[in-house]
């Protein structure tokens, strides 16, 4: 009986103790935008976020996702975060460059080889730099994605050297950094959102584009592509951000359930990107995909010829951005 007791006792201190925090919350809805459609880990990820904050905060701060460009592409977000009226997207490090040139190091060819080492880099000192660069910009970042590592589909030929490139029209990412890499390369660059690039590559407006396997898979480019070239010319991180003036509308404690479940929904992410991309190239070549491998070689020569490329933006931003 005094064993009851006390649990009774402990039952009722926990309901209060929660009804206690929760008392300092308000409530809240809050609309998520994402580029990328449901199936991708991104638009998933968004859901997961919303399963959390809502958890956390028993109920009372529901966020409210919309995915596929439903809420404007990339920049258009940005731009929505920074005037109020929307309060959160994920999108990409390579759009931010625009308004914070440092983050292009992220992008740059080849600077990362694994994960592992981009985890280590975005989750310390200088993630949490670059996101400070980002506060007098009216966004805060929360977390750190990703798309992963960035390869070549074209529906021309195969690409097995740097060469193969010459005269191909890609498209890549809105971005002078992706337009520069691709024409060094002896492509013509053909910066597009990516809502636009199904219809680009059915009608042939373009040959090809740059993206992730997850990316390439969600929005069903394999059915308007014939070559998938794994040229891992990048990686590619994404940032859950809010806009200031939404974080301004939050008190302490309803912003450390956000900064929580950004948390939890990054390793969420992440965990589900890996893992799909282990199946995902079976997947496109049953798909009718033809996968190829770059050879080490190749892709060491792929480097070698995006150096200048390396060298003139590393000056814009800074030499100590690279060496970090």
């Amino acid at each position: 009986m005094i064993k009851m007791t006390k649990l009774c006792t402990l039952l009722a201190a926990t309901v209060l103790s929660a009804g206690a925090a929760w008392a300092e919350v308000g409530n809240h809805v809050l609309r998520l935008g994402t580029p990328l459609p449901d199936a991708h880990p991104i638009s998933q990820a968004a859901v997961k976020f919303a399963e959390l904050v809502a958890e956390k905060s028993g109920g009372k701060i529901e966020v409210k996702v919309y995915p596929g460009s439903t809420l404007g592409n990339e920049l258009q977000m940005q731009s929505a975060l920074q005037g109020g009226t929307q309060d959160f997207s994920i999108g990409t490090t390579t759009t931010l460059a625009g308004m914070v040139p440092e983050f292009s190091a992220i992008d740059m060819p080849y600077q990362f080889r694994t994960t592992a080492e981009a985890d280590a880099v975005l989750d310390g000192a200088i993630g949490t730099q670059l996101f400070d660069k980002l506060a007098p910009k009216g966004l805060i970042g929360l977390a750190y994605m990703e798309q992963g590592f960035r390869h070549t589909t074209n529906s021309t030929r195969p690409i097995t050297k740097w060469e193969d490139f010459d005269g191909l029209k890609i498209r890549v990412q809105p971005s002078a950094l992706y337009i520069d890499m691709f024409n060094q390369l002896g492509a013509n660059a053909v910066p597009m959102t990516i809502n636009e690039v199904y219809t680009a590559m059915e009608t042939r407006a373009i040959d090809g584009h740059e993206n992730s396997l997850t990316a390439i898979d969600a929005n069903k480019f394999q059915e308007v592509q014939t070559y998938l070239s794994l040229t891992g010319h990048s990686y590619n991180a994404v940032v859950l951000l809010m806009g200031q003036p939404s974080f301004d509308k939050l008190n302490d404690e309803e912003m450390q359930i956000i900064r929580a479940a950004a948390a939890e929904a990054r390793d969420f992410q992440r965990d589900l990107t890996r893992k799909q991309a282990e199946g995902l190239l079976a997947k496109l070549a049953e798909d009718g995909m033809e996968v190829n491998e770059v050879s080490p070689e190749e892709q060491q020569r792929l480097a070698e010829r995006l150096q200048p490329v390396v060298d003139a933006n590393s000056a814009a931003i800074g030499a100590e951005w690279m060496e970090s």
